[in-house]
């Protein structure tokens, strides 16, 4: 799966969301179409990239307050960024309803093994969660290129053409307490970490 990310030129007065053409998650194991619809827009800017959820919501579960708890045990959006496209080393970034952040540094054998970092702070993440029409959520992320550098001289800022991994998923509890877990690219099991599976992030600046 291949998404193109439009270059907005001067993000300062506003993102133009309604200009870019939403797409959606689905079941994260089968592909089929999910209890309830969740899109998702992203562009870049000079500085970053922005992605924003719009959720249909009928159950909101979200009781942890501090950073980097473990919100994917609760209702989460997620965003994963692999720039180099190997799947061994990418960034993770959640965002629950009440606005707690969760972001980490992954290490990916490709074999089923994998280390956390919870300790890495994209320290110049912003988020914003708001509602939207009536039974919808709005989840917003700016995650700026000068914070994905691990183990590099120069932070990851993308060129036109330019192709990264990446991949978007939800987790939502209903109101019997079944877990629902939604991909842009499905993973085919109830696993997120899989990045053979992650689709494509491409930069267009035309």
């Amino acid at each position: 799966m291949r998404y193109e990310c439009q270059y907005i030129a001067d993000e300062r007065i506003r993102i133009p969301w309604d200009e870019i053409t939403p797409e959606r998650l689905y079941e994260v194991v089968t592909g089929a179409n999910p209890r309830l619809e969740t899109q998702f827009r992203a562009c870049w800017t000079e500085d970053a990239l922005h992605v924003r959820f719009e959720c249909e919501d009928d159950h909101v579960v979200a009781t942890m307050e501090r950073r980097d708890d473990p919100i994917y045990e609760e209702d989460v959006v997620e965003v994963f960024l692999d720039p180099t496209g190997t799947g061994k080393v990418y960034y993770e970034f959640e965002l629950s309803p009440r606005g707690v952040e969760f972001d980490a540094l992954i290490h990916n054998s490709l074999d089923g093994n994998k280390k956390v970092d919870v300790a890495w702070d994209a320290k110049g993440l912003r988020t914003s969660v708001s509602d939207g029409a009536e039974g919808w959520k709005h989840y917003e992320l700016e995650i700026p290129f000068a914070d994905l550098r691990d183990g590099l001289e120069q932070e990851q800022v993308p060129q036109h053409g330019a192709e990264w991994g990446w991949n978007l998923y939800r987790i939502d509890d209903d109101m019997e307490g079944k877990r629902h877990y939604w991909a842009w690219s499905p993973t085919g099991a109830v696993n997120f970490h899989i990045p053979q599976r992650f689709g494509t992030l491409v930069f267009v600046k035309e």
